[in-house]
């Protein structure tokens, strides 16, 4: 493993991007937002993600420097189409939308169709969360057949995270954010690179064998080559045995059919849904109970005695603020083969050795 300050990679990231044909707002968007997973500790969502979006770019998958498209306004709700722009950028546009009717009007829903890749589902929680918003989220990827549904081995689900944002004035929101699966793609792709290990429950081969090897969905591949989950024969497997796959099954039809992105289907372009409803609590509690009642449970809720000696109860984003401000200060921690195909994806827009060992130094 090696480690890089936050701020190289970001602005690395973002070079790499601009590079890549996106304008400087953009490329600020893509580097923000990638690295900004990797300090979070959701590393399946981070600069990982590099050399495929640019692989997706060059195949015609996703388009730099996309404008929603607007299909549906009303003074609460939207759907609006992504028309296959890095879901960085869509993303972002499409919780503005939401933000701003719901300050407006206390309530507000976004549908967001054909979406490229949004990343981690819980940035879009934090930034309605910093405007003073409750907000959930339902992703889908109807093309990115991935996981078993409970007592199955064939796919049938993408991934299908899920997140849910709370306000907490002067203070961090609390932000539940995770896949419906036992562990996202992102992090079989890590784990195949030299990263984390996979938990031995993660992934289901064809036979019905549980474990925890890459291979089950990659298929044979080879140290700094290419990863295709359509190569595989295995699955990854829903959390939560029929409690995590029927939670699956309604972001699909949530983040998917609702939206008009579709649920699951082979053969499809690319892309993600994402199903968003927003909560101004200043319009639904005017009295203020709301800021109260969370910082009184909270502190109810930390009061909880942990199993083991030693151990602590984390209420959901407390992980990520911690591993946030530890990779802060110490660095982002990368396998070597994870920043090697970074660093050939970006000698492949033109970036030379003297940037990348800016990088590093």
């Amino acid at each position: 493993m090696i480690s890089i300050r936050a701020d190289r990679l970001t602005d690395f990231v973002r070079d790499i991007f601009i590079k890549a044909g996106c304008s400087e707002a953009e490329g600020r968007d893509m580097g923000a937002s990638l690295v900004g997973a990797n300090l979070a500790g959701h590393d399946s969502h981070g600069v990982v993600r590099v050399p495929r979006y640019l692989q997706w770019l060059g195949e015609g998958d996703f388009i730099a420097n996309q404008a929603l498209k607007t299909v549906i306004d009303t003074p609460s709700m939207a759907v609006v189409d992504g028309q296959y722009g890095f879901g960085q950028s869509m993303a972002r546009q499409a919780v503005a939308i939401g933000i701003e009717k719901a300050k407006a009007h206390g309530l507000s829903a976004v549908a967001l169709r054909n979406s490229g890749h949004v990343g981690r589902v819980g940035e879009w929680s934090e930034l309605a969360a910093e405007a003073g918003l409750v907000s959930t989220h339902y992703v889908n990827a109807p093309s990115s057949l991935l996981v078993a549904p409970y007592g199955s081995i064939d796919r049938r689900f993408s991934t299908a995270p899920y997140s849910i944002g709370i306000p907490r004035p002067g203070k961090d929101p609390i932000v539940l954010d995770f896949a419906t699966s036992v562990v996202a793609e992102g992090k079989v792709l890590v784990a195949s690179q030299g990263g984390k290990k996979l938990p031995d429950h993660a992934l289901v081969a064809e036979d019905g064998r549980m474990g925890g090897d890459p291979h089950f969905l990659y298929g044979p591949y080879e140290q700094g080559g290419p990863r295709d989950y359509r190569q595989g024969t295995g699955a990854i497997r829903a959390m939560g045995d029929h409690k995590g796959s029927g939670l699956a099954f309604m972001v699909e039809i949530l983040g998917g059919s609702l939206t008009g992105t579709g649920a699951p289907l082979e053969g499809r372009r690319w892309a993600n849904g994402m199903m968003s409803f927003y909560v101004d609590p200043e319009k639904i509690d005017p009295d203020g109970f709301f800021p109260k009642d969370v910082e009184r449970y909270v502190e109810y809720f930390k009061t909880a005695r942990p199993i083991e000696d030693g151990g602590e109860v984390l209420h959901p984003g407390e992980p990520e603020l911690r591993t946030r401000a530890d990779r802060l200060a110490n660095g982002i921690p990368i396998s070597e083969e994870t920043w090697n195909a970074i660093v050939k994806a970006a000698h492949s827009v033109g970036i030379n050795d003297t940037r990348v060992g800016e990088v590093m130094s």
